[in-house]
């Protein structure tokens, strides 16, 4: 049986995430990019961030879910 404090942790989190979430959406839709890509973490060079309005992934990461997109 799980206590007061593990709920209470569970829920923080799961406010936290979802808070994330939509911060990171309607920056999205204000065409901000991400500084970090979404799909491994490293740093998107500030160029691609400036040439594709909302990206959210580095170019390496944007390739491959484009070819497993097409699959």
């Amino acid at each position: 049986m799980t206590d007061i404090f593990d709920r209470a942790q569970e829920l923080e989190q799961r406010q936290r995430e979802e808070a994330l979430a939509r911060q990171a959406t309607a920056s999205r839709a204000q065409g901000n990019s991400l500084s970090h890509c979404e799909d491994c973490g490293d740093e998107i060079p500030p160029l691609r961030r400036e040439k594709v309005a909302g990206c959210t992934r580095c170019t390496p990461c944007q390739s491959d879910y484009e070819k497993a997109c097409r699959r």
